[in-house]
């Protein structure tokens, strides 16, 4: 069934993908600060996706995504404080400032990561769905995969598994174009990633993740699918990053008329024109939404600096030997 969107849902979806860019800005400015270590890899540009399947989401489900994860863990409605304490190796972040940028959790969420390994998250998440379908609960795991993980041997072990046992997991393939720094198109053969699961009779499907209304329509029917107990689903987002690949990526494998183009149609863009046109909130009202989010951000970084580092004999906890 197609979600109908309120008001007050025209305006989450603004907000949402707003707070994600300006705390994906802030996160890559303290990078280059060096208040952030390791590995750093951003979100901008790919808003619309995780936005849009949030708006689908039902408070019980699971979450499990790749390295990229600061705005899932955002549109999950985590606080940006202690996501960016997490990002500078603070006690108080989300995985006590171990985890950094590409591992954090919050099981209270339902938030499973964040994992640095490609493509490892997808027998976790087909996992996390055995044990919903094991429990006889109702909800459904959303476990979000890079393109360049596509290509990847567990990837296809948990799609059988998935469709063998008929296991409520959707599977959101973001594809942006690039893994690392390979296009698709030189990496994978086939342009449609989501037919990858034809062979286990696996549903799937495309959409432009660019347009988050497009998201959430094509979320809705696949979240419905799963959760109506017919199995898998793979949803293929298309969108498109406009930083590196990681902090370290200057991204020199493609061109700036490639990258200009896909900024006409920018998520942020899109989203703002349609509000403005139903008379849902004016131009300014926008601007003063982003002034309130530019504001919360940069609290959450001053929040983040002013913490603590976890204590010397933290080291030790949580480490299984």
């Amino acid at each position: 069934m197609k979600k109908k969107l309120l008001k007050k849902d025209y305006i989450k979806i603004y907000t949402y993908m707003l707070k994600i860019r300006r705390f994906e800005e802030r996160a890559s400015q303290l990078y280059g600060m060096g208040h952030i270590g390791g590995f750093c890899h951003l979100y901008i540009g790919q808003e619309a996706v995780v936005v849009g399947v949030l708006m689908t989401i039902k408070n019980n489900d699971s979450v499990v995504t790749s390295y990229r994860d600061h705005g899932h863990m955002i549109a999950r409605g985590l606080e940006p404080k202690r996501i960016m304490a997490e990002l500078t190796g603070k006690s108080n972040g989300y995985s006590g400032g171990k985890g950094g940028s590409m591992h954090m959790f919050s099981k209270e969420n339902n938030f499973y990561g964040g994992h640095g390994i490609v493509g490892a998250q997808v027998p976790i998440g087909t996992g996390i769905a055995f044990t919903l379908k094991y429990k006889n609960q109702k909800n459904i795991c959303r476990t979000y995969i890079g393109d360049g993980a596509m290509n990847n041997g567990q990837v296809f072990e948990a799609f059988n598994l998935a469709a063998l046992w008929s296991l409520p997991v959707l599977y959101i393939i973001e594809n942006n174009m690039y893994g690392m720094g390979t296009a698709v198109n030189r990496a994978a053969a086939g342009s449609d990633l989501y037919k990858r699961g034809e062979s286990f009779g696996i549903n799937g499907t495309i959409v432009d993740g660019m347009n988050v209304f497009q998201v959430i329509d094509a979320a809705q029917k696949a979240g419905d699918f799963v959760r109506e107990g017919n199995g898998p689903y793979i949803l293929e987002v298309q969108t498109y990053r406009y930083r590196g690949h990681s902090m370290s990526d200057p991204a020199k494998y493609r061109s700036k008329e490639e990258l200009e183009n896909y900024k006409l149609n920018d998520p942020l863009e899109i989203a703002s024109q349609e509000i403005i046109k139903k008379k849902i909130a004016s131009k300014k009202d926008l601007e003063n939404i982003n002034k309130k989010i530019i504001k919360e951000i940069k609290d959450a970084a001053d929040y983040a600096l002013d913490s603590p580092f976890p204590a010397d004999e933290d080291l030790y906890t949580n480490v299984y030997l």
